[in-house]
């Protein structure tokens, strides 16, 4: 592939039911490509994480997908509250998720640490009332 390909998605943080649809999608697109299934594994899984944590957390956001010759890259950009402790919601079970939210089954604290364990790069910026952008690279080559 000589040139890097993009795909963009928006995330409806107001649907559950839509929750999802992004990583579905770039799940397709990378089988389109050729690209090894365990790749394709890891990118779909930390895509998911990241969407219902947009979904849960921020109200939805943009998920924007690189595919170059070596990696995969996946930045994740929203305008909510932004996390208050960085190092305390990756730790495994911390979340901030409501009682609602947990009833259906989500907020079990698993995201941002699944998101650094599936991926070979992840960044985290974020600010109070502003938003997060994640980034995060899968490589394959």
């Amino acid at each position: 592939m000589s040139e890097e390909l993009k795909f963009t998605y928006n995330v409806d943080g107001e649907d559950f039911n839509s929750a999802g649809q992004a990583s579905v999608s770039v799940k397709k697109n990378l089988r389109q490509l050729g690209i090894d299934p365990e790749i394709i594994r890891k990118v779909s899984i930390a895509m998911y994480e990241g969407e219902i944590n947009m979904v849960i957390h921020a109200h939805g956001g943009t998920a924007d997908v690189f595919v170059d010759d070596e990696k995969i890259g996946i930045v994740l950009s929203d305008k909510g509250p932004g996390i208050a402790d960085i190092s305390k919601a990756m730790q495994e079970g911390y979340s901030t998720a409501t009682d609602t939210v947990r009833a259906l089954g989500f907020g079990a604290g698993m995201g941002l640490p699944n998101m650094k364990r599936y991926t070979d790069y992840m960044n985290i910026e974020s600010q109070i009332g502003e938003g997060t952008t994640i980034t995060m690279h899968v490589k394959y080559q």
